[in-house]
C-alpha cells in the first residue's frame, strides 16, 4: 500500500492529501472576501491551480469537483468564470449546491479530486 502524503498540513486539516495516483484537495476559498462572486471564484480557482501544481497535477487532471455557493443565484456568474478556466475536453464530474459557508462574506468554496 502506498503512503499518504500531506501538502501543507496544519493542526486541523491539510491543504491536500495524496494517495496513490490521486490528490484530494480541501475546499479552496477566496482570500479577499470583499470581492464579488466573479472575483471570489477566480481566487478559489487560482488556489486550486497552485495546490494541484504542488501535488504534481493540474486542472486537466481533475476528476471531480464540488462547488458550494452561499447564494444559488450566483450560479450563472460562477459558471462564467468556471467555463473560462476549465480546459475544453478535460471537464470533470461536478456538483454545485447552495450552502451556508463558514463566513457570511464568503460566496464560494470549491473542492476537487485530481489524478497525478
Amino acid at each position: 500500500m502506498s503512503p499518504v502524503e500531506r501538502i501543507d498540513p496544519g493542526p486541523r486539516l491539510c491543504e491536500a492529501t495524496i494517495h496513490g495516483d490521486r490528490i484530494h484537495c480541501s475546499g479552496m476559498i477566496p482570500e479577499d472576501l470583499s470581492a464579488d462572486i466573479t472575483g471570489q471564484v477566480k481566487q478559489a480557482l487560482g488556489e486550486i491551480d497552485s495546490l494541484l501544481a504542488k501535488g504534481g497535477s493540474d486542472k486537466t487532471k481533475i476528476l471531480s469537483a464540488v462547488i458550494w455557493l452561499s447564494d444559488i443565484d450566483d450560479f450563472a456568474a460562477m459558471n462564467a468564470v468556471w467555463d473560462a478556466w476549465v480546459v475544453p475536453g478535460h471537464t470533470p464530474a461536478r456538483a454545485t449546491v447552495q450552502a451556508r459557508l463558514s463566513d457570511p462574506r464568503m460566496k464560494v468554496e470549491i473542492m476537487v479530486v485530481a489524478a497525478r
